[in-house]
Protein backbone atom coordinates (compact mmCIF):
# COMPACT_ATOMS: atom_id res chain seq x y z
CA UNK A 1 0.00 0.00 0.00
CA UNK A 2 1.01 3.05 -0.94
CA UNK A 3 0.41 6.81 0.82
CA UNK A 4 0.92 9.88 -1.61
CA UNK A 5 2.29 13.00 -0.08
CA UNK A 6 1.11 15.85 -1.94
CA UNK A 7 2.66 19.34 -1.53
CA UNK A 8 1.83 22.42 -3.47
CA UNK A 9 4.81 24.81 -2.72
CA UNK A 10 7.77 22.63 -2.83
CA UNK A 11 6.57 21.88 -6.47
CA UNK A 12 5.95 25.17 -7.46
CA UNK A 13 9.24 26.40 -6.57
CA UNK A 14 10.50 23.40 -8.27
CA UNK A 15 9.06 24.44 -11.37
CA UNK A 16 9.72 28.00 -10.61
CA UNK A 17 6.39 29.32 -10.40
CA UNK A 18 5.38 32.79 -8.21
CA UNK A 19 2.04 32.45 -7.66
CA UNK A 20 1.35 31.10 -4.40
CA UNK A 21 -2.51 31.83 -4.62
CA UNK A 22 -4.67 29.46 -3.09
CA UNK A 23 -6.99 27.42 -5.61
CA UNK A 24 -10.62 27.64 -4.57
CA UNK A 25 -11.49 24.40 -3.00
CA UNK A 26 -13.70 21.72 -4.99
CA UNK A 27 -17.24 21.63 -3.56
CA UNK A 28 -17.91 18.55 -1.12
CA UNK A 29 -20.09 16.04 -2.46
CA UNK A 30 -22.51 14.67 -0.08
CA UNK A 31 -21.31 12.02 1.56
CA UNK A 32 -17.52 13.10 1.05
CA UNK A 33 -14.77 12.27 3.10
CA UNK A 34 -12.42 15.24 3.66
CA UNK A 35 -8.67 14.18 3.73
CA UNK A 36 -7.09 15.91 6.47
CA UNK A 37 -4.13 18.49 5.55
CA UNK A 38 -5.85 18.37 1.59
CA UNK A 39 -8.14 20.57 0.06
CA UNK A 40 -10.11 17.99 -1.78
CA UNK A 41 -13.18 16.16 -1.14
CA UNK A 42 -13.25 12.22 -2.47
CA UNK A 43 -17.11 11.21 -2.54
CA UNK A 44 -18.24 7.55 -1.63
CA UNK A 45 -17.74 6.60 -5.57
CA UNK A 46 -14.60 8.50 -6.67
CA UNK A 47 -12.46 7.30 -4.21
CA UNK A 48 -9.10 6.01 -6.31
CA UNK A 49 -11.20 6.32 -9.52
CA UNK A 50 -10.87 8.85 -12.50
CA UNK A 51 -12.98 11.78 -11.14
CA UNK A 52 -10.57 11.90 -8.03
CA UNK A 53 -7.44 11.68 -10.16
CA UNK A 54 -9.15 14.62 -12.76
CA UNK A 55 -9.55 16.30 -9.32
CA UNK A 56 -6.52 16.09 -8.19
CA UNK A 57 -4.55 17.14 -11.57
CA UNK A 58 -6.99 20.28 -12.09
CA UNK A 59 -4.81 21.90 -9.19
CA UNK A 60 -1.25 22.66 -8.79
CA UNK A 61 -0.75 19.26 -6.65
CA UNK A 62 1.69 16.44 -7.49
CA UNK A 63 3.16 12.83 -6.37
CA UNK A 64 6.62 13.91 -4.78
CA UNK A 65 7.31 10.44 -3.23
CA UNK A 66 5.85 7.23 -2.03
CA UNK A 67 5.97 5.72 1.32
CA UNK A 68 5.81 2.30 1.66
CA UNK A 69 3.92 0.73 4.48
CA UNK A 70 4.79 -3.27 4.61
CA UNK A 71 2.53 -5.38 5.76
CA UNK A 72 2.49 -6.74 8.81
CA UNK A 73 1.95 -10.60 9.29
CA UNK A 74 1.52 -12.23 12.16
CA UNK A 75 4.60 -14.62 13.37
CA UNK A 76 4.24 -18.50 14.58
CA UNK A 77 4.31 -17.56 17.62
CA UNK A 78 1.26 -15.05 17.35
CA UNK A 79 -1.05 -18.05 16.23
CA UNK A 80 -3.91 -18.34 18.20
CA UNK A 81 -4.35 -22.09 20.17
CA UNK A 82 -7.38 -24.18 19.02
CA UNK A 83 -9.14 -25.73 21.89
CA UNK A 84 -7.78 -29.11 21.16
CA UNK A 85 -3.97 -27.40 21.23
CA UNK A 86 -4.30 -26.13 24.36
CA UNK A 87 -5.89 -29.37 25.75
CA UNK A 88 -2.96 -31.74 24.43
CA UNK A 89 -0.30 -28.84 25.88
CA UNK A 90 -1.90 -28.95 29.39
CA UNK A 91 -1.36 -32.86 29.15
CA UNK A 92 1.93 -32.51 28.27
CA UNK A 93 2.50 -30.17 31.11
CA UNK A 94 1.23 -32.59 33.80
CA UNK A 95 3.12 -35.76 31.95
CA UNK A 96 6.54 -33.62 32.44
CA UNK A 97 5.46 -32.79 36.11
CA UNK A 98 4.91 -36.67 36.36
CA UNK A 99 8.41 -37.00 34.98
CA UNK A 100 9.97 -35.03 37.14
CA UNK A 101 8.58 -35.45 40.30
CA UNK A 102 7.26 -39.05 40.34
CA UNK A 103 4.62 -38.80 42.24
CA UNK A 104 2.34 -35.63 42.60
CA UNK A 105 -1.36 -34.97 44.06
CA UNK A 106 -3.87 -32.99 41.69
CA UNK A 107 -2.82 -29.84 44.27
CA UNK A 108 0.83 -30.06 43.69
CA UNK A 109 0.34 -30.08 39.75
CA UNK A 110 -1.88 -27.29 40.13
CA UNK A 111 -0.03 -25.53 42.50
CA UNK A 112 3.09 -26.49 40.01
CA UNK A 113 1.61 -25.40 36.40
CA UNK A 114 -0.33 -22.36 37.45
CA UNK A 115 -3.20 -24.67 36.47
CA UNK A 116 -6.86 -24.46 37.98
CA UNK A 117 -7.97 -27.50 40.13
CA UNK A 118 -10.49 -28.31 37.85
CA UNK A 119 -8.81 -28.08 34.48
CA UNK A 120 -5.84 -30.49 36.41
CA UNK A 121 -8.67 -32.60 37.76
CA UNK A 122 -10.41 -33.25 34.20
CA UNK A 123 -6.93 -33.39 32.72
CA UNK A 124 -5.48 -36.25 34.88
CA UNK A 125 -9.74 -38.13 34.45
CA UNK A 126 -8.52 -37.93 31.09
CA UNK A 127 -4.58 -39.32 31.63
CA UNK A 128 -5.94 -42.02 33.41
CA UNK A 129 -8.89 -43.24 31.03
CA UNK A 130 -5.85 -43.29 28.71
CA UNK A 131 -4.07 -45.55 31.41
CA UNK A 132 -0.97 -42.96 31.26
CA UNK A 133 -1.22 -42.14 34.68
CA UNK A 134 -2.59 -43.97 37.47
CA UNK A 135 -3.34 -43.36 41.54
CA UNK A 136 -0.99 -44.44 43.57
CA UNK A 137 -2.06 -44.45 47.20
CA UNK A 138 -2.78 -41.51 49.53
CA UNK A 139 -0.87 -38.34 49.89
CA UNK A 140 1.02 -37.36 52.89
CA UNK A 141 -1.58 -34.45 54.59
CA UNK A 142 -1.01 -32.39 58.04
CA UNK A 143 -4.64 -31.59 57.72
CA UNK A 144 -7.88 -31.78 55.99
CA UNK A 145 -8.77 -34.40 53.28
CA UNK A 146 -5.24 -36.44 52.12
CA UNK A 147 -5.36 -35.76 48.07
CA UNK A 148 -3.98 -39.22 45.95
CA UNK A 149 -0.84 -39.22 44.88
CA UNK A 150 -0.69 -39.38 41.09
CA UNK A 151 2.77 -41.23 38.91
CA UNK A 152 3.28 -42.05 35.48
CA UNK A 153 1.81 -46.03 34.14
CA UNK A 154 4.85 -48.21 34.45
CA UNK A 155 2.96 -50.96 32.08
CA UNK A 156 3.59 -48.98 28.94
CA UNK A 157 7.03 -49.75 27.37
CA UNK A 158 9.68 -48.47 24.70
CA UNK A 159 11.86 -50.36 23.21
CA UNK A 160 15.53 -49.00 22.72
CA UNK A 161 18.25 -50.12 20.46
CA UNK A 162 21.86 -48.71 20.61
CA UNK A 163 24.22 -49.86 18.33
CA UNK A 164 27.93 -50.09 18.88
CA UNK A 165 30.71 -51.23 17.09
CA UNK A 166 30.94 -54.46 18.68
CA UNK A 167 27.70 -55.00 19.94
CA UNK A 168 23.74 -53.94 19.62
CA UNK A 169 22.30 -53.55 22.89
CA UNK A 170 18.02 -53.99 23.42
CA UNK A 171 16.62 -52.59 26.36
CA UNK A 172 12.91 -52.36 27.32
CA UNK A 173 11.53 -48.94 29.91
CA UNK A 174 9.18 -47.61 30.95
CA UNK A 175 7.62 -44.18 31.10
CA UNK A 176 9.12 -43.38 34.07
CA UNK A 177 12.17 -44.53 32.61
CA UNK A 178 13.28 -47.42 34.36
CA UNK A 179 14.85 -50.60 32.38
CA UNK A 180 13.19 -53.83 33.10
CA UNK A 181 14.64 -55.47 30.36
CA UNK A 182 18.08 -55.46 28.11
CA UNK A 183 20.23 -57.81 26.38
CA UNK A 184 22.82 -57.58 24.11
CA UNK A 185 24.15 -59.15 20.20
CA UNK A 186 26.85 -58.93 18.34
CA UNK A 187 26.39 -56.22 16.13
CA UNK A 188 26.57 -57.60 12.25
CA UNK A 189 29.47 -55.61 9.68
CA UNK A 190 26.10 -55.61 7.44
CA UNK A 191 23.85 -52.95 8.15
CA UNK A 192 20.47 -54.61 6.51
CA UNK A 193 21.40 -57.62 8.46
CA UNK A 194 21.79 -55.48 11.96
CA UNK A 195 18.15 -53.66 11.01
CA UNK A 196 16.81 -57.54 9.62
CA UNK A 197 17.76 -58.57 13.50
CA UNK A 198 16.41 -55.21 15.25
CA UNK A 199 12.85 -56.20 13.49
CA UNK A 200 13.22 -59.54 14.39
CA UNK A 201 13.57 -58.47 18.42
CA UNK A 202 11.21 -55.84 18.30
CA UNK A 203 8.40 -58.53 16.80
CA UNK A 204 9.36 -61.03 19.64
CA UNK A 205 8.51 -58.13 22.36
CA UNK A 206 5.32 -57.34 20.72
CA UNK A 207 4.68 -61.34 21.50
CA UNK A 208 6.10 -60.82 24.90
CA UNK A 209 4.83 -57.17 26.46
CA UNK A 210 1.48 -56.68 23.80
CA UNK A 211 1.66 -54.38 20.98
CA UNK A 212 -1.02 -52.58 22.84
CA UNK A 213 1.35 -52.06 25.68
CA UNK A 214 4.87 -51.09 23.13
CA UNK A 215 5.02 -47.12 22.52
CA UNK A 216 7.48 -47.49 19.44
CA UNK A 217 10.98 -48.57 18.74
CA UNK A 218 13.91 -46.28 19.24
CA UNK A 219 17.44 -46.32 17.57
CA UNK A 220 20.65 -44.78 18.64
CA UNK A 221 24.03 -44.80 16.74
CA UNK A 222 27.11 -43.02 16.62
CA UNK A 223 28.25 -40.46 14.30
CA UNK A 224 26.57 -37.69 12.44
CA UNK A 225 22.63 -39.21 12.58
CA UNK A 226 19.61 -36.92 10.69
CA UNK A 227 17.03 -37.33 13.21
CA UNK A 228 14.21 -35.86 11.52
CA UNK A 229 14.67 -38.04 8.15
CA UNK A 230 15.70 -41.12 10.40
CA UNK A 231 18.84 -41.32 8.69
CA UNK A 232 22.16 -42.43 10.18
CA UNK A 233 24.76 -40.11 7.69
CA UNK A 234 28.25 -41.46 8.60
CA UNK A 235 27.92 -43.76 11.13
CA UNK A 236 31.62 -45.02 13.31
CA UNK A 237 32.12 -47.81 10.30
CA UNK A 238 32.11 -46.79 6.56
CA UNK A 239 29.25 -49.48 5.74
CA UNK A 240 26.80 -47.36 7.89
CA UNK A 241 26.49 -44.27 5.44
CA UNK A 242 23.47 -42.85 4.50
CA UNK A 243 21.74 -46.08 5.69
CA UNK A 244 17.62 -45.03 6.15
CA UNK A 245 16.86 -46.82 9.59
CA UNK A 246 13.59 -44.84 10.15
CA UNK A 247 12.38 -46.13 6.68
CA UNK A 248 13.42 -49.86 6.74
CA UNK A 249 12.48 -50.26 10.37
CA UNK A 250 9.20 -48.82 9.59
CA UNK A 251 7.65 -50.55 6.28
CA UNK A 252 8.91 -53.69 8.71
CA UNK A 253 7.43 -53.23 11.15
CA UNK A 254 4.31 -50.43 10.66
CA UNK A 255 5.26 -48.82 14.18
CA UNK A 256 6.94 -45.28 15.29
CA UNK A 257 11.12 -45.12 14.97
CA UNK A 258 12.33 -42.71 16.14
CA UNK A 259 16.80 -42.57 15.62
CA UNK A 260 18.68 -40.28 17.27
CA UNK A 261 22.80 -39.96 18.01
CA UNK A 262 23.71 -42.04 20.88
CA UNK A 263 25.70 -38.85 22.57
CA UNK A 264 22.58 -36.87 22.15
CA UNK A 265 19.48 -39.65 23.22
CA UNK A 266 21.42 -39.72 26.57
CA UNK A 267 21.93 -36.15 27.29
CA UNK A 268 17.90 -36.21 27.10
CA UNK A 269 17.37 -38.99 28.98
CA UNK A 270 20.08 -37.41 31.82
CA UNK A 271 17.99 -34.00 31.73
CA UNK A 272 14.88 -35.46 31.90
CA UNK A 273 15.42 -38.57 34.34
CA UNK A 274 17.98 -37.30 36.51
CA UNK A 275 18.99 -34.49 39.38
CA UNK A 276 15.38 -31.94 38.28
CA UNK A 277 18.41 -29.25 39.29
CA UNK A 278 19.90 -29.53 36.15
CA UNK A 279 16.69 -27.85 34.33
CA UNK A 280 17.82 -24.39 36.48
CA UNK A 281 20.85 -24.79 33.86
CA UNK A 282 20.68 -23.05 31.02
CA UNK A 283 23.58 -24.98 29.11
CA UNK A 284 23.88 -28.79 29.87
CA UNK A 285 26.63 -31.09 27.87
CA UNK A 286 26.53 -34.41 27.91
CA UNK A 287 30.18 -36.23 27.36
CA UNK A 288 30.34 -39.92 26.53
CA UNK A 289 33.65 -41.32 25.88
CA UNK A 290 33.14 -45.16 24.42
CA UNK A 291 34.26 -46.18 21.35
CA UNK A 292 33.96 -42.87 20.19
CA UNK A 293 33.49 -39.42 22.09
CA UNK A 294 30.64 -37.50 21.03
CA UNK A 295 28.69 -34.52 22.93
CA UNK A 296 24.97 -34.16 23.77
CA UNK A 297 24.10 -30.05 23.77
CA UNK A 298 21.29 -29.24 25.75
CA UNK A 299 20.71 -25.26 25.59
CA UNK A 300 17.57 -23.55 27.79
CA UNK A 301 15.84 -26.98 28.00
CA UNK A 302 16.26 -28.09 24.55
CA UNK A 303 18.79 -30.40 22.59
CA UNK A 304 20.64 -28.68 19.96
CA UNK A 305 21.30 -30.76 16.85
CA UNK A 306 22.76 -27.95 14.62
CA UNK A 307 21.75 -27.36 11.06
CA UNK A 308 23.66 -30.42 9.47
CA UNK A 309 22.57 -32.55 12.47
CA UNK A 310 26.00 -32.24 13.61
CA UNK A 311 26.37 -30.55 16.58
CA UNK A 312 28.36 -32.42 19.44
CA UNK A 313 30.79 -34.21 16.83
CA UNK A 314 33.71 -32.72 19.20
CA UNK A 315 35.46 -36.03 18.78
CA UNK A 316 36.94 -34.65 15.47
CA UNK A 317 38.69 -31.36 18.15
CA UNK A 318 42.27 -31.45 17.22
CA UNK A 319 44.01 -31.02 20.62
CA UNK A 320 47.43 -32.81 19.92
CA UNK A 321 50.25 -33.26 17.22
CA UNK A 322 50.35 -36.48 17.71
CA UNK A 323 49.25 -40.10 16.15
CA UNK A 324 48.93 -40.62 12.28
CA UNK A 325 46.07 -39.76 10.27
CA UNK A 326 43.41 -42.18 9.69
CA UNK A 327 40.30 -42.62 6.83
CA UNK A 328 37.67 -41.41 9.42
CA UNK A 329 39.55 -39.50 12.28
CA UNK A 330 41.90 -36.26 11.87
CA UNK A 331 45.51 -36.69 13.17
CA UNK A 332 45.57 -35.83 16.90
CA UNK A 333 42.07 -35.54 17.20
CA UNK A 334 40.30 -36.20 20.50
CA UNK A 335 38.39 -39.15 19.38
CA UNK A 336 42.07 -40.34 18.37
CA UNK A 337 43.42 -39.79 21.92
CA UNK A 338 41.03 -40.73 24.55
CA UNK A 339 38.83 -43.91 23.06
CA UNK A 340 38.26 -47.06 24.24
CA UNK A 341 40.70 -47.97 21.24
CA UNK A 342 42.94 -45.31 22.34
CA UNK A 343 43.61 -46.65 26.02
CA UNK A 344 43.88 -50.12 24.52
CA UNK A 345 46.76 -48.50 22.35
CA UNK A 346 48.55 -46.16 24.84
CA UNK A 347 48.81 -49.88 27.21
CA UNK A 348 49.80 -51.90 24.50
CA UNK A 349 52.22 -49.71 23.69
CA UNK A 350 53.33 -49.01 27.23
CA UNK A 351 53.88 -52.99 28.05
CA UNK A 352 54.42 -53.92 24.46
CA UNK A 353 51.23 -56.36 24.39
CA UNK A 354 50.53 -56.28 20.45
CA UNK A 355 47.35 -58.25 21.12
CA UNK A 356 45.54 -55.55 23.51
CA UNK A 357 45.33 -53.82 20.41
CA UNK A 358 43.47 -56.46 17.99
CA UNK A 359 39.59 -55.54 17.60
CA UNK A 360 37.17 -56.86 19.28
CA UNK A 361 35.28 -56.09 23.08
CA UNK A 362 37.52 -52.81 23.41
CA UNK A 363 35.01 -51.89 26.09
CA UNK A 364 35.92 -54.95 28.13
CA UNK A 365 39.64 -54.45 27.70
CA UNK A 366 39.01 -50.60 29.10
CA UNK A 367 37.83 -52.16 32.41
CA UNK A 368 40.38 -54.49 32.73
CA UNK A 369 42.86 -52.23 32.93
CA UNK A 370 40.91 -50.15 34.69
CA UNK A 371 40.96 -52.97 37.22
CA UNK A 372 44.51 -53.60 37.22
CA UNK A 373 45.00 -49.68 37.62
CA UNK A 374 42.90 -50.28 40.83
CA UNK A 375 44.51 -53.37 41.94
CA UNK A 376 47.78 -50.83 41.83
CA UNK A 377 49.58 -51.60 38.17
CA UNK A 378 51.76 -48.37 37.66
CA UNK A 379 51.65 -48.60 33.91
CA UNK A 380 47.68 -49.11 33.47
CA UNK A 381 47.80 -46.32 36.16
CA UNK A 382 50.37 -44.19 33.88
CA UNK A 383 48.11 -44.90 30.46
CA UNK A 384 44.87 -43.60 32.48
CA UNK A 385 46.24 -40.26 33.76
CA UNK A 386 47.77 -39.58 30.17
CA UNK A 387 43.55 -40.56 28.90
CA UNK A 388 42.59 -38.64 31.56
CA UNK A 389 45.18 -35.27 30.58
CA UNK A 390 43.89 -35.28 26.94
CA UNK A 391 40.15 -35.62 28.33
CA UNK A 392 40.50 -32.67 30.37
CA UNK A 393 41.93 -30.64 27.53
CA UNK A 394 38.92 -31.28 25.17
CA UNK A 395 36.14 -30.13 28.64
CA UNK A 396 38.74 -27.77 28.54
CA UNK A 397 37.96 -26.28 25.20
CA UNK A 398 33.77 -27.22 25.09
CA UNK A 399 33.42 -24.87 28.41
CA UNK A 400 35.47 -21.98 26.78
CA UNK A 401 33.20 -22.36 23.54
CA UNK A 402 30.10 -23.32 24.95
CA UNK A 403 30.08 -21.57 28.71
CA UNK A 404 28.07 -24.42 30.31
CA UNK A 405 26.53 -25.05 34.10
CA UNK A 406 27.64 -28.41 34.49
CA UNK A 407 29.35 -31.39 32.20
CA UNK A 408 27.68 -34.84 32.87
CA UNK A 409 30.68 -37.35 32.14
CA UNK A 410 29.49 -40.91 30.87
CA UNK A 411 33.04 -43.24 30.31
CA UNK A 412 34.25 -47.14 30.77
CA UNK A 413 36.72 -45.68 33.04
CA UNK A 414 34.03 -44.84 35.61
CA UNK A 415 35.54 -47.77 37.67
CA UNK A 416 38.61 -45.27 38.23
CA UNK A 417 36.27 -41.82 38.56
CA UNK A 418 38.17 -40.44 41.45
CA UNK A 419 41.24 -40.79 40.37
CA UNK A 420 40.17 -39.16 36.43
CA UNK A 421 38.16 -35.91 38.27
CA UNK A 422 41.16 -34.08 39.98
CA UNK A 423 43.48 -34.82 36.41
CA UNK A 424 41.06 -33.74 34.53
CA UNK A 425 40.16 -30.23 36.37
CA UNK A 426 43.86 -29.57 36.84
CA UNK A 427 43.45 -28.74 32.75
CA UNK A 428 40.64 -26.23 33.11
CA UNK A 429 41.19 -22.46 32.80
CA UNK A 430 41.33 -20.76 36.32
CA UNK A 431 42.05 -17.46 35.44
CA UNK A 432 42.29 -14.47 38.21
CA UNK A 433 41.27 -11.66 35.87
CA UNK A 434 38.72 -14.13 33.45
CA UNK A 435 36.02 -16.46 34.37
CA UNK A 436 36.87 -19.79 36.84
CA UNK A 437 35.83 -23.12 34.90
CA UNK A 438 36.72 -24.69 38.29
CA UNK A 439 33.16 -24.32 39.61
CA UNK A 440 31.70 -26.00 36.91
CA UNK A 441 29.47 -28.80 38.34
CA UNK A 442 31.55 -31.62 36.84
CA UNK A 443 30.09 -35.44 37.79
CA UNK A 444 29.49 -38.88 36.27
CA UNK A 445 26.02 -39.81 34.95
CA UNK A 446 23.29 -40.66 37.55
CA UNK A 447 22.20 -42.88 34.59
CA UNK A 448 25.34 -44.74 34.37
CA UNK A 449 26.46 -47.52 31.79
CA UNK A 450 22.24 -47.20 31.00
CA UNK A 451 22.46 -43.88 29.90
CA UNK A 452 22.09 -44.55 26.37
CA UNK A 453 19.56 -47.50 26.87
CA UNK A 454 17.22 -45.04 28.92
CA UNK A 455 17.86 -42.12 26.18
CA UNK A 456 17.28 -44.63 23.05
CA UNK A 457 14.25 -46.87 24.47
CA UNK A 458 12.57 -43.50 25.97
CA UNK A 459 12.58 -41.84 22.84
CA UNK A 460 9.13 -43.47 21.74
CA UNK A 461 7.48 -41.27 24.79
CA UNK A 462 8.32 -37.80 23.14
CA UNK A 463 5.34 -37.16 21.48
CA UNK A 464 3.31 -37.79 24.95
CA UNK A 465 5.68 -35.31 26.77
CA UNK A 466 5.92 -32.65 24.46
CA UNK A 467 2.68 -32.67 22.74
CA UNK A 468 0.52 -34.83 25.17
CA UNK A 469 -0.66 -37.25 22.57
CA UNK A 470 0.56 -40.45 21.49
CA UNK A 471 1.55 -41.11 18.20
CA UNK A 472 0.87 -44.85 18.24
CA UNK A 473 -0.41 -46.38 14.93
CA UNK A 474 -1.82 -49.75 15.29
CA UNK A 475 -2.54 -50.38 11.97
CA UNK A 476 0.39 -48.71 10.49
CA UNK A 477 1.42 -51.82 9.62
CA UNK A 478 -1.67 -52.27 7.02
CA UNK A 479 -2.33 -48.67 5.99
CA UNK A 480 -0.49 -46.57 3.09
CA UNK A 481 2.69 -44.26 3.79
CA UNK A 482 1.18 -41.13 5.78
CA UNK A 483 0.94 -38.22 3.27
CA UNK A 484 3.09 -35.75 5.43
CA UNK A 485 6.00 -38.45 5.55
CA UNK A 486 6.22 -39.21 2.05
CA UNK A 487 8.40 -36.21 1.10
CA UNK A 488 10.67 -37.39 4.03
CA UNK A 489 10.66 -41.22 2.86
CA UNK A 490 11.72 -40.17 -0.91
CA UNK A 491 14.41 -37.66 0.64
CA UNK A 492 15.62 -40.47 2.86
CA UNK A 493 15.70 -43.02 0.06
CA UNK A 494 17.80 -40.18 -2.03
CA UNK A 495 20.57 -40.40 0.79
CA UNK A 496 20.49 -43.47 0.90
CA UNK A 497 20.66 -44.65 -2.68
CA UNK A 498 22.17 -41.25 -4.11
CA UNK A 499 19.54 -41.03 -6.21
CA UNK A 500 18.83 -37.82 -8.27
CA UNK A 501 15.54 -35.12 -7.23
CA UNK A 502 13.05 -36.15 -9.53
Amino acid sequence: MYTAILCREKLANALGEVNTATPAPAPAQPGAVTLPGHDTALGPTARGTRQALDASRAMPYAFLHHQRKPMHSPSKRQQILRPNEIRRNNRAVVLRMLRHSSRLSRAEIARGSGLSEGTVSRIVADLVEDSLVVEDGAENSTGGRPGKCLQLAQDRFGIGVNIETWETRFSVANMPGRIVESKAVRTSPNPDRTLEVIAEQFRAYQAQYGADRLEGLGVTARGIVDSHLGVVKMGNDPRWRRVPVRETLRRKLGVRVDVENNARAAALAEYHYTNPDLHACRCVLFVMVTDGFGVGIILDGRLYTGPHMAAGEFGQMVVADVGDSEPHDRRGCLEQLVSNQAICARYAALTSDSAATTSGDYAARVRRICQAAIDGDPIAHEALRETARYLGLGIANLMWGLDPDAVILWSTMDLVWPMLLPLIQQQLPDLGHGPSFRSVQIRLSMLGEQCAAVGAATLPFSPLFNAGESARTPDAAVRPIERQDRKTYARSHRLSTGSPRP
